[in-house]
């Protein structure tokens, strides 16, 4: 029995694996390589991750102090209170206009009629008023609960109540006595300024306060701010000067991660008392990233 013949392998079928030295070699263009990306990528992947967090935390403040622009521009004039550099309150208001000062003598059925159909309504300072007629259109039309303020020489008047009445019905009046026709509880309001201008605070949030809490300018463990800007509203009025920045508890959450803010107040930035400035800032921290934003405010006073 002959012994069985394999056949023979040419070189294109030779099989053979990789030698040490080649193992060696990746190795070590391997190792080039994973050297290479970590000191030139990571660094610029870093700088990407800081740059976006800190893109980040500026969108963030910019929109909270955007926020409180908006209402320190809008405030009743000389409802600014600040008992802390962590926090200020303000009176909002939603529209506004001018009333009638004195009788219509053209249009009036009779001088001194009661307000009606036929009669004008003015807003009288020397008594109790409880209906007047607005010259101008109102946009937005104020709604029952509301607050008409009329002028607000000190700050505590509003918060009182002396010079802020609730409204109770709106309504239109004959086209020659005015656009609208506010019926309001009785109130003995001041004189105000020429112009007879008022303006109205919303039911729904009334006075507001914004408040920094827990920013003392430390970063915790993780490099974040500690702190929390948060806003309140629809408290209600306090008469007393607040003596110091209420709780939190409750309040729209605007900004986190804050390390430090500061708001201060100045009711005669100019020569009079008609030229107010507020200025706002926010510093805001993440990863040890910070964002810091100044915003600033001119308040008329001018009721």
């Amino acid at each position: 029995m002959r012994p069985e013949r394999r056949p023979r392998l040419g070189r294109a079928g030779r099989c053979r694996g990789f030698t040490l030295v080649e193992l060696v070699v990746a190795i070590v263009i391997f190792g080039v390589m994973a050297a290479t990306l970590t000191v030139f990528v990571r660094p610029a992947f870093e700088a990407y991750l800081a740059v976006r967090d800190r893109a980040d935390l500026a969108a963030q403040a910019g929109h909270a102090l955007a926020r409180m622009q908006a209402d320190v521009r809008a405030a009743v004039p000389n409802s600014i209170r600040t008992p802390a550099a962590n926090c200020i309150e303000m009176l909002p208001t939603r529209g506004g206009g001018r009333y009638r000062r004195a009788a219509d003598t053209v249009n009036d059925s009779a001088p001194g009629c009661t307000p009606g159909a036929s009669c004008s309504a003015p807003l009288d300072p020397t008594q109790a008023t409880t209906v007047f007629d607005v010259l101008t259109p109102l946009n937005p039309v104020p709604a029952p609960g509301d607050f008409v303020v009329v002028d607000n020489q000190n700050p505590g008047d509003v918060y009182a109540g002396s010079n802020r009445a609730a409204i109770g019905a709106v309504a239109v009046p004959a086209a020659a006595y005015g656009r609208h026709r506010i019926t309001v509880a009785a109130t003995a309001f001041p004189a105000g300024y020429d112009g007879g201008r008022f303006v109205v605070v919303p039911a729904s949030q009334r006075a507001v306060f914004y408040v920094c809490s827990g920013a003392d300018g430390t970063l915790d463990a993780n490099g974040n701010g500690r702190g929390t800007l948060v806003r309140l509203s629809s408290y209600g009025f306090n008469a007393a000067y607040p003596a110091a920045c209420p709780a939190t508890a409750g309040g729209a959450v605007l900004a986190t991660l804050v390390r430090s803010c500061r708001f201060v107040y100045d009711p005669n930035q100019g020569a009079t008392q008609q030229n107010g400035f507020v200025s706002l800032q926010l510093e805001l921290a993440r990863h040890g990233e910070t964002a810091s934003l100044v915003f600033g405010a001119h308040v008329l006073n001018t009721p």
